[in-house]
């Protein structure tokens, strides 16, 4: 077979791996939805492609997803470069993200950390902190779940052990996440 047929065979794989995830899915739609209606905010994290995605999920609330709607207070954790070199130049990578939600984060907010290995530091400072504030949060790992398995309120766990298939599986779920929630947003708006 080709890279590209072994690519698609592995990715279809992967999304079928993923059905078991749908309760969990399901359960972070209820944790999005409560936060952005209850006037709180995402603060989304992730590293290299997981920041990409993370970036692009918290656009959608920000933004808007497939539907004109209001707006929502999402805020992409790996957005400023001037702030994340600052605090990773003062106090370490590891606290780019554990800093930020310790800044900006209130009780009722939400964290949404993106980690393919589960083992990155930074996202583990960030949940431990959210934790430690009373924040929930909602981590989307990769293999086994890593160090990460079981920090976060909730695990959305991509099996797998391509990192690419992976980022699909978490591309995949955010964005279902977001179909979930929005329809939740608009039949909340008002007429």
């Amino acid at each position: 077979m080709s890279i590209f047929e072994n690519a698609t065979a592995a990715a279809i794989e992967t999304l079928h791996a993923l059905r078991p995830v749908q309760p969990a899915l399901e359960q972070a739609a209820a944790m999005v939805g409560n936060c952005v209606l209850g006037g709180h905010k995402l603060l989304v994290c992730g590293n290299g492609g997981s920041a990409a995605d993370g970036a692009d999920f918290a656009t959608e609330f920000a933004c808007r997803f497939i539907q004109d709607r209001r707006p929502y207070p999402a805020i992409n954790m790996t957005g400023c470069g001037s702030l994340g070199t600052a605090i990773g130049n003062d106090y370490g990578f590891e606290q780019i993200f554990a800093r930020q939600v310790r800044g900006f984060g209130q009780p009722g907010d939400l964290v949404v950390a993106l980690s393919t290995s589960g083992n990155s530091a930074n996202i583990l400072a960030a949940l431990r902190e959210a934790r430690q504030m009373g924040i929930e949060s909602i981590a989307l790992l990769g293999r086994e779940g890593g160090q990460a398995r079981g920090l976060a309120t909730l695990d959305l766990i991509v099996p797998g052990t391509a990192t690419a298939r992976i980022q699909e599986g978490h591309k995949f779920l955010l964005h279902v996440l977001c179909e979930i929630v929005e329809q939740r947003l608009q039949a909340s708006s008002p007429a």
